[in-house]
């Protein structure tokens, strides 16, 4: 175990538990792999391209699952044909466009990204094999959001995003679209029904995840190799600096931090219907997979929020507090509660000096309000989030008084023992 790791444990002793949990359910995951060739190679290399979602799936009826499991790895493979910058666009666009069709060949594929991505893409015929073994409702919903998707993505390959309505049309290709699409999946399964809004919520519960990896993934999209990718729209980062690049520059930090934090005010827009959506679903399994991604990505943008170090390296929630939320998402007070927690969290950070700070409050506190309303929080034992840092703090000090005592009283003996020899 690495220093880091051990320190952080340390100091967040409550985490190991579900830490824990984490690991066995990962473990199980891992040995539940089917037999079958095809479908044996997607949920490895589902493991690999995305572990968090590889689990979260881990516990949907097996018909569904295998059908979830596949449409990621599509959805995952035109990904990858979209961001590898390295394929001449005169290349790339065709074959976005074409993808739909792609699927239904077992003998297609094509060489492009890096290390996992790269195998996905050389050895995609056992996605396409797999694909067809679906249930023709499962197929037909994965063949149009495909198409849908691959259109939009090839027009933004020859498009800047440039106003906040681009953002929100490129956010609805790349992942509104997917929410759309799981929608489609549950209804074919027959485990779920559609509410007469599903087409909004689905699409911005999609949107609400894809603007929080934008923010988050900002140092690594601008230093992709050979070509930057810039998401972030120029109606928002243009008033603070001339070169979507140039936020990276220490001389800009406060800029860069303002242009960040009206970012985040934008994502909040969609957790309404976030929290509409993961109320609308009855099954547990499906409840409980998208749930979780929900609050780890309003914990992002806590994490986020007011933070220069999204322009200097990696954001990310630790590890131990994303168990927490695996292990505690059960109902849907808990996922109110859980929004609660975070958009507390976020609240504290607002610097009543930055431009949008009116703004991000109001939506904090509809979010706050809406959640209230909602969910139960007179629970005398509910686990905050929130409070979690101080009770880390306490159970770590009770920890050390333990074994400081443990060790004396062994030293005690020992030296009571030298006595009497």
């Amino acid at each position: 175990m690495k220093m880091g790791s051990l320190s952080t444990i340390v100091r967040h002793p409550d985490e190991i538990y579900p830490l824990l949990k984490l690991k066995i359910a990962i473990t199980k995951a891992q040995n539940q792999i089917p037999l079958e060739p095809h479908l044996a190679f997607c949920y490895s290399m589902l493991q690999k391209v995305s572990k968090s979602f590889s689990l979260v799936i881990q516990q949907l009826a097996t018909e569904l699952r295998n059908a979830v499991c596949v449409f990621y790895l599509i959805l995952r493979a035109l990904d990858t044909v979209e961001d590898d910058t390295s394929i001449p666009v005169e290349i790339k666009v065709p074959i976005l466009i074409a993808f739909h069709r792609h699927i239904f060949d077992r003998n297609w594929h094509f060489s492009c990204g890096t290390k996992d991505y790269k195998v996905l893409m050389d050895q995609f015929h056992h996605v396409s094999a797999a694909f067809l073994e679906l249930e023709k409702g499962y197929q037909e919903a994965i063949e149009d959001i495909t198409k849908r998707m691959g259109a939009g993505m090839a027009k933004f390959v020859c498009k800047e995003v440039e106003t906040v309505d681009d953002y929100d049309e490129y956010c609805h290709h790349v992942a509104g679209l997917v929410g759309l699409g799981l929608s489609k999946l549950f209804l074919a399964s027959e485990l779920e029904i559609l509410t007469p809004d599903w087409k909004q919520i689905s699409n911005s519960t999609g949107l609400f995840l894809q603007k929080t990896n934008i923010i988050r993934d900002y140092l690594e999209d601008i230093s992709e190799i050979p070509q930057s990718r810039m998401f972030w729209p120029r109606e928002i980062w243009g008033k603070y600096v001339d070169k979507l690049e140039d936020l990276k520059n220490e001389e800009n930090s406060t800029k860069a931090v303002q242009c960040l934090n009206e970012m985040v005010t934008n994502a909040l827009i969609h957790v309404e219907d976030s929290l509409k959506t993961i109320a609308s679903l009855r099954n547990p399994a499906i409840f409980q997979s998208c749930a979780i991604p929900q609050i780890v990505a309003i914990g992002t943008l806590a994490l986020c929020y007011n933070n220069v170090q999204v322009f200097r390296g990696v954001v990310r929630l630790r590890r131990g507090l994303i168990a927490k939320v695996y292990d505690r998402t059960k109902t849907m007070d808990d996922v109110y509660g859980a929004f609660y927690d975070f958009s507390c969290m976020l609240k504290a950070k607002v610097d009543k000096n930055d431009p949008n700070a009116i703004k991000t409050l109001n939506r904090l506190e509809t979010i706050k309000r809406v959640c209230r309303e909602n969910g139960v929080f007179h629970k005398r034992f509910r686990k905050s989030y929130v409070n979690d840092e101080a009770q880390s703090t306490v159970l770590f000090i009770v920890m050390l008084v333990l074994l400081l005592a443990t060790l004396f009283f062994a030293y005690l003996r020992k030296e009571t023992n030298v006595s009497d020899s």
